[in-house]
């Protein structure tokens, strides 16, 4: 079975939820591209995430949480990489039905990372960073990427490695991806939307055909999650021109029929969808009050 049409599953979804505005995702058609300056093992690599930090007080944000908007943050942040830290996927729209975020090193590789650095196989960066999901390109472009490349080139960072969650996410890491190969610092895009991204156009996307949730490597499977972040690797030494996707070979099973329900709207009835339209309305207004209480105006 393809990967998941994205893109117009999410449109078919919020046309059935009573949204009758499509949305325009980003497409670009020149896209940068940085080769690296130095090889990986001399080369400063740090990972920027969706993830947000645990908020206690936001409510539900633990394995088999509902979408929690209360759990969404509106800038950009860095934590110190040598430490570990509680980050969560709550507060985006990955897969629930097929996956459960039991495991965050399926999508914040940092544990991995350092042990990457460990035999030198990259020099870790002093700090990872989290990316705002946003639907508004012009906010991303114009506020959150020159931000991201500030606190970048302030660490001396030489690669980026961007682990994306959900849609929007993808959208939002494939504009920072842009942003920082078109400043002078090489990135590869780990992700599970490749309609997304590939609409974009990103320098390097790696490719996993997983759930929502999971582009850095299987849950509870170290080995998978070492492999993944190694195709990674692997594709920024090897890609020499822009557009360079390479696709995992893992599989999440050997059965693809979980490609059939992520916001399928042929497989809710109409009790479904008039809860579901209830909870995106409620959702988005929260989200919303949240997000200009944190930035005032925001850029549409």
């Amino acid at each position: 079975m393809p990967p998941i049409a994205y893109m117009e599953r999410t449109r078919a979804y919020y046309l059935a939820l009573g949204y009758p505005e499509p949305y325009v995702w980003a497409h670009h058609d020149t896209v940068p591209f940085q080769p690296l300056k130095k090889p990986l093992a001399e080369s400063r690599v740090a990972i920027v995430t969706t993830a947000a930090p645990f908020k206690p007080e936001a409510g539900p944000q633990g394995p088999g949480a509902p979408y929690n908007a209360a759990a969404k943050f509106y800038k950009v942040y860095a934590g110190d990489s040598a430490t570990d830290h509680d980050l969560r996927i709550a507060h985006v729209a990955i897969d629930r039905h097929h996956t459960t975020m039991e495991d965050s090193n399926s999508w914040f590789p940092l544990p991995v990372l350092r042990c990457f650095a460990e035999v030198g196989r990259v020099q870790l960066a002093p700090r990872f960073f989290g990316f705002p999901t946003n639907r508004s390109q012009r906010h991303t472009n114009e506020v959150d990427c020159p931000e991201l490349l500030r606190q970048c080139q302030a660490d001396a960072v030489d690669v980026a490695v961007l682990v994306a969650n959900c849609p929007v996410c993808h959208q939002s890491l494939a504009l920072a991806a842009r942003h920082l190969e078109a400043n002078g610092i090489s990135t590869v895009l780990l992700g599970c939307a490749r309609d997304v991204v590939e609409h974009c156009g990103v320098p390097r996307f790696l490719f996993s055909d997983f759930p929502l949730g999971n582009a850095a490597g299987l849950p509870n499977d170290p080995t998978s999650q070492t492999l993944t972040l190694e195709f990674a690797l692997g594709l920024l030494e090897t890609a020499r021109a822009p557009r360079s996707t390479e696709q995992s070979p893992l599989r999440w099973s050997d059965d693809d029929q979980w490609k059939l329900d992520y916001a399928n709207p042929d497989r809710l009835d109409a009790d479904e969808l008039a809860r579901l339209r209830h909870e995106a309305e409620a959702a988005r207004l929260h989200a919303k009050k949240l997000r200009e209480q944190t930035l005032g105006q925001i850029i549409d």
